[in-house]
């Protein structure tokens, strides 16, 4: 859980510290409040169930014959794939000019990539772990993270339509 939380606070960490798009706090402002508190306690909750509940850590058991793995560690498995996405997205994004549509930009067929994905994984690593605390938890922080992004996105969309981008 630690190591899957510090996946998500660290590019997250660098973000915050200077490499926000141009004019994402305009966006920001704009937020439906009602999200802003499914993300905030949605964050809060997930946090707390990555650190508290270790069922989400992988299961290898030696057996007689050699090694088992459980047919659910597939679960465990695609979690930590999206956030290995989830990284690649990151650098994708700290490496261009990290304007709203890099930062909006879909990543390996995932819309709003940076929102989607970790969500996805907590998910994913709730399932594998059959905790249905966390699942509650995770989806509490999709409807927020996600939907505030989303209409982020389409805000940017928008605006965009209306003043297009000068063109190279």
């Amino acid at each position: 859980g630690l190591i899957f939380l510090l996946m998500l606070f660290i590019p997250n960490i660098v973000w915050a510290r200077g490499k926000m798009p141009e004019g994402y706090e305009e966006y920001a402002k704009q937020e439906n409040k009602i999200l802003g508190v499914f993300e905030r306690i949605g964050e809060a909750l997930v946090t707390a169930g990555l650190l508290i509940f270790p069922a989400i850590n992988p299961a290898v058991y030696p057996s007689v014959n050699g090694i088992y793995i459980n047919m659910r560690m597939l679960y465990w498995v695609l979690a930590f794939l999206l956030m290995i996405f989830y990284e690649i997205y990151w650098v994708r994004y700290f490496k261009s000019p990290r304007t709203m549509k890099d930062f909006y930009t879909s990543q390996f067929g995932f819309p709003v990539a940076g929102a989607l994905l970790p969500v996805l994984a907590v998910l994913l690593l709730a399932v594998y772990a059959g905790n249905w605390i966390l699942l509650a938890a995770g989806v509490i922080l999709g409807i927020g993270h996600v939907g505030i992004h989303l209409g982020h996105a389409k805000s940017h969309l928008e605006h965009v339509g209306n003043h297009p981008e000068p063109t190279g």
